[in-house]
């Protein structure tokens, strides 16, 4: 892979930031001077002149209804929202390196959410669903005023009960896009961010993300 991926990958910088210590010369793959766009693999030694590696630290948290999104670890922030009234995961990180990539719906980063309505659903909405719903203006009249949402993936489990997954996170919307077509959430989980998935983990714990699962997710992220 390409230094600054790597460097990027490692913690030691952003791409950007690496590509500038490169022009700077203080990257050096075994022994020699780094040049923009080296290549290097894991039997390489990287030596990187003045570099301070911070610790970047990741963590699965299981919110419970009701709870505020913010972090119950003071040094660590929530990537993403989730509103008071919804639970399940969050992704919990003190690297803000990988937020605006993470967020940025031009990246289709997929989140998943299993979500159960007070009334019965329509034979049209999953149609209607994944297509797109204007959440703004007059939206079950689908006028051209307000902002259609992007195509997603639905799957009815029951009656009242549906899985959609999301490239996008306009707040509260797939509680606006139900609302939209005339569905009453009451109840919303996230089970999946990317290849991060909640699993069995207890309410209100949380679990650190390590290894190959993280080395997947910042390089899915980081690109």
């Amino acid at each position: 892979m390409r230094i600054n991926k790597y460097l990027a990958l490692k913690k030691i910088s952003t791409r950007r930031g690496a590509d500038e210590l490169i022009k700077g010369k203080k990257v050096f793959i075994n022994g020699k001077l780094a040049l923009l766009g080296s290549k290097v693999n894991e039997k390489d030694k990287i030596e990187v002149k003045g570099a301070k590696q911070k610790e970047y630290k990741y963590f699965i948290y299981n919110k419970p209804i009701g709870v505020e999104t913010s972090s119950p670890k003071d040094d660590l922030f929530p990537l993403g929202r989730l509103d008071k009234n919804s639970h399940g995961l969050l992704i919990l990180t003190n690297d803000g390196r990988i937020t605006d990539a993470l967020l940025n719906p031009k990246y289709f980063h997929e989140k998943e959410y299993v979500v159960k309505t007070s009334n019965k659903l329509r034979s049209s909405f999953k149609q209607k669903m994944e297509t797109g719903v204007n959440i703004e203006g007059l939206p079950a009249l689908h006028t051209q005023a307000g902002y259609m949402t992007k195509p997603c993936k639905v799957k009815i489990i029951n009656d009242f009960t549906f899985r959609i997954t999301l490239t996008e996170g306009k707040k509260h919307q797939i509680r606006r896009m139900c609302s939209a077509l005339f569905q009453e959430v009451a109840d919303l989980k996230r089970e999946r961010i990317m290849n991060i998935k909640l699993g069995d983990l207890k309410l209100n714990a949380l679990r650190e993300i390590k290894g190959e699962e993280l080395t997947v997710f910042l390089d899915q992220v980081l690109h």
